[in-house]
């Protein structure tokens, strides 16, 4: 006899119903989270789905339902590692809930997005979209898909509840870069460099507007010289880093938008021969693994940011059920992650190239 396949060792919906003991449609029931079935029947259909290790195929559901059982993760974004966390996330919540997950990259800026977006819901037969930025932050994008009749999630940088009547998941990002700010003045750094992440991502003003309120507090001025523009990339983070340095007085620390730069920025001051963080201070945001990997590692806000798509996705699908109420939108807030990149401020010896006398 030949070997059993792959497709015929996997468990079924009527594996399922056998090792639980109950029909097909109750065991579709479960799946679906309908309300009409015992507390008692559903647990024991839910042993048996984690004992044989079951997974819907929300393809097949898809086609033979009238109701949808994919959603959609839709995102633009150059950094990596942000774009994989929140994949895991939005992953883990259709793992959960029995739904599919359908991956669109797109460009923010294109005129046409809503149309392309809608397209895809009509066309994959998606029940809905998790936004991310910088998407999710245009407002002519959110309301053209609402006119639509499709349903999404945005994933948002604001330090507060818009309240604007679109559902969302909102990190406070000016409030934990005002931290990272706040940390490198109590270290005794009065000239602080900034480099910003992409402008089209109000994630980036935010950390700005928590950087500059930071050093206002303190009674810091702010120099515009010490505050270069650019986008969350390691190349950008090296370049800015460059310029910062080779000013006549150039900053004791530098605090990149996202980790990315902060390791372009530390790839730059090693370049120049600077011992960090005695020379230089540097620190990022978000937590990635450019932040664990770098050497010394990089002070940062840590962003939870599977757990942030994973509630977006939940939220997402929770209002798709008729009958459930509506989940209010919840704020993340970055928590500081002191690491080797960050020391007090060491006095320079004065020196010509510094403008010292």
């Amino acid at each position: 006899m030949g070997e059993e396949t792959a497709s015929q060792r996997k468990p079924t919906i009527r594996t399922v119903a056998q090792r639980a003991g109950v029909s097909l449609k109750t065991v579709s029931r479960v799946i679906n989270n309908e309300p009409s079935v015992l507390p008692a029947t559903r647990a024991r259909v839910l042993q048996a789905i984690a004992e044989l290790d079951y997974e819907p195929d929300p393809s097949a559901r898809n086609l033979r339902s009238s109701s949808a059982y994919v959603i959609g993760l839709v995102y633009d974004n150059p950094n990596p590692y942000h774009i994989i966390g929140m994949q895991n996330g939005v992953l883990a919540a259709c793992r959960e809930t029995g739904f599919g997950l359908q991956i669109h990259p797109c460009d923010a800026t294109s005129p046409l997005l809503a149309e392309e977006l809608v397209e895809l819901v009509q066309r994959s037969r998606l029940a809905g979209l998790v936004l991310t930025a910088p998407m999710s932050e245009r407002m002519d994008l959110v309301e053209a898909l609402a006119r639509a009749g499709v349903r999404a999630t945005r994933i948002i940088a604001a330090a507060e509840d818009p309240a604007d009547g679109y559902p969302c998941v909102y990190v406070d990002d000016r409030d934990a870069a005002y931290e990272i700010t706040e940390h490198l003045i109590q270290l005794g750094h009065q000239r602080i460099g900034f480099l910003w992440g992409g402008q089209e991502h109000r994630s980036s003003s935010e950390r700005y507007l928590g950087y500059e309120q930071a050093l206002k507090d303190y009674g810091i001025t702010l120099d515009k010289h010490l505050v270069i523009p650019g986008d969350y990339t390691f190349d950008d983070g090296f370049r800015g880093a460059r310029r910062l340095l080779a000013l006549r007085d150039p900053p004791t620390a530098i605090f990149g938008s996202n980790d990315e730069i902060a390791a372009g920025v530390l790839a730059a001051a090693k370049s120049a021969g600077m011992n960090v963080p005695y020379d230089l201070s540097i620190a990022g945001f978000e937590d990635s693994p450019f932040s664990r990997q770098s050497w010394p590692a990089l002070t940062t806000a840590k962003q939870a940011t599977e757990e942030i798509a994973r509630h977006a996705a939940r939220m997402l699908i929770a209002s798709l059920r008729p009958d459930a109420p509506p989940v209010p939108n919840q704020g993340f807030v970055p928590q500081l992650v002191v690491r080797g990149s960050t020391a007090p401020v060491r006095p320079r010896a004065p020196s010509p190239a510094n403008g010292e006398p």
